[in-house]
């Protein structure tokens, strides 16, 4: 009884004082299966990196939604001319970076012309392929010429490879990022975890959060324990294979979402066997997607036949070019002149889904005559040996970034595909802002992407998300590779 009166009499002196006794917990702990190689968006292609700092740290002149809408950022608005080329942003005024700094728009045409530039480092090079020209009209006031009439420039410059970063600290963003957003980077903890700070003097809406700490959990059988235990509150993407341990949990949430993360077998095209058309439609015909999802994603992945999400108002359904087909399979790789079977190599990184995916996939492919050798690589490893220098035969990844279907035209990407009609396909769809006829495109393009098999097209990733029941505002889809944390607050 005295202590029931105890807490009683300091809850209303706290009222009194003007703060609530019950006041909502000012920090958040998020789970993350993989640490970025650096913090700099606008120089790597991990999708870590924009988890923890897009929309937080750093910002574009748009950005997309939690639904995959195009939303005003640091431009406030923008106006198009008549052919779509000229894009006129009128800037937010007032905005400071993280260092002090003043933002403008001498800032803007410094990011993208080094976006764009025949030295840029940036992953998404492309994005920006279109821009002619970015003038300065007046501190607020950006004027972006280009080419050709682009109808995704707008989402173009969402994307986490199109933030705005400054001349003082752009080459220092990889240790020390310094953006524009509601939170600011504290610490980095290599190997554990990174820190950021709710922003003093961020120029929007305040963050409701005071800290976020980002800590990697690279072993998905330690996040139940760690959610049980309250160390870590938000697992934003869960493994499937722990959801039943806590969907019934009243403390927690399961969300189940949809991404942008095309889940294949990717295939290095132009490396023996696998140039062969016929080598690259056996393995789709040996693949059975249903057992791929039952295993690597709990039965929670939609299966895929392009490179496009079923959530996508584009998508075509190609599921059905490549039935599972064991004895057409064989048929195949006779046809190749590999009746006999032969050895490869299936590189798989730390993820779950690659790792559970790759086991399986090994007997499916063994199955028809072909023995996978399977070598397990750590994030920085699989970033160098296979996406950059293309040392592999197979491999197993989520391929999260948004509308990417055009990966496939570029020359020097780790597929190693080359086909003069696809290429013209995305080249004509890069100057057609018509919706009718940029559909009909997608379409064709997904059709020749099934037709020549350049990879395995297995499922698409699911986002489950798993958090503190009193937690609000984490994103429910994945649109985008981000954990935005601007809207999200604890219940009171």
């Amino acid at each position: 009884m005295k202590l029931w009166i105890t807490i009683l009499a300091a809850a209303v002196l706290a009222l009194a004082a003007g703060t609530s006794a019950f006041a909502a917990r000012p920090d958040l702990v998020i789970g993350i299966p993989l640490e970025p190689p650096h913090l700099d968006p606008t120089a790597g292609a991990a999708a870590a990196i924009d988890e923890v700092l897009y929309a937080n740290v750093f910002e574009g002149l748009t950005r997309i939604g939690p639904n995959g809408e195009v939303l005003p950022d640091l431009a406030e608005s923008w106006t198009i001319s008549d052919d779509g080329k000229v894009y006129t942003f009128k800037l937010h005024t007032g905005v400071k970076f993280h260092d002090g700094t003043d933002f403008d728009a001498a800032d803007v045409k410094f990011s993208l012309d080094r976006a764009r530039a025949d030295n840029s480092v940036n992953a998404q090079k492309v994005l920006f392929a279109a821009i002619d020209t970015v003038d300065v009209v007046d501190p607020a006031t950006v004027k972006v010429t280009l080419k050709n009439p682009q109808g995704s420039f707008l989402y173009n410059m969402g994307w986490g490879d199109a933030v705005i970063v400054a001349p003082e600290s752009a080459d220092t963003n990889k240790e020390k990022p310094i953006g524009t957003g509601p939170f600011k980077f504290q610490s980095w903890a290599k190997g554990s975890s990174i820190t950021l700070v709710k922003s003093d003097n961020y120029w929007g809406t305040p963050a409701s959060l005071d800290k976020a700490e980002f800590r990697i959990v690279p072993d998905a059988a330690a996040y139940v324990p760690a959610l049980l235990s309250g160390d870590i509150q938000a697992f934003p993407f869960f493994d499937a294979d722990s959801v039943a341990q806590v969907k019934d949990d009243p403390r927690f949430k399961v969300v189940i979402g949809a991404t942008e993360g095309e889940t294949i077998l990717s295939i290095n095209n132009k490396k023996p066997p696998f140039d062969k058309l016929q080598v690259r439609q056996a393995i789709s015909y040996a693949l059975d997607r249903k057992a791929i999802i039952d295993g690597a994603s709990a039965g929670l992945g939609q299966p895929i036949g392009s490179h496009m999400s079923p959530a996508n108002k584009d998508y075509v359904d190609l599921t059905g070019r490549y039935p599972h087909d064991v004895a057409k399979a064989k048929e195949l790789l006779k046809e190749a002149g590999l009746e006999n079977g032969f050895k490869a190599t299936l590189k798989l990184p730390p993820p779950t889904y690659a790792r559970l995916g790759g086991e399986i996939i090994a007997s499916q492919l063994r199955d028809v005559g072909i023995d996978l050798e399977i070598i397990p690589v750590e994030w920085a490893q699989w970033l160098d040996q296979v996406f950059t220098k293309k040392d592999y035969d197979l491999t197993i990844v989520s391929h999260t970034e948004p509308n990417d279907i055009d990966i496939y035209s570029r020359k020097d990407y780790y597929f190693n595909y080359d086909n003069p009609a696809f290429d013209k396909v995305i080249a004509d769809l890069g100057v057609t802002s018509d919706e009718a006829k940029r559909k009909e495109l997608l379409g064709q393009a997904q059709k020749i992407l099934a037709d020549d098999a350049v990879v395995g097209f297995l499922y698409e990733l699911p986002k489950i998300g798993v958090w503190d029941a009193n937690l609000q505002g984490l994103w429910e889809n994945a649109p985008i590779q981000a954990n935005d944390l601007t809207k999200v607050k604890w219940s009171e």
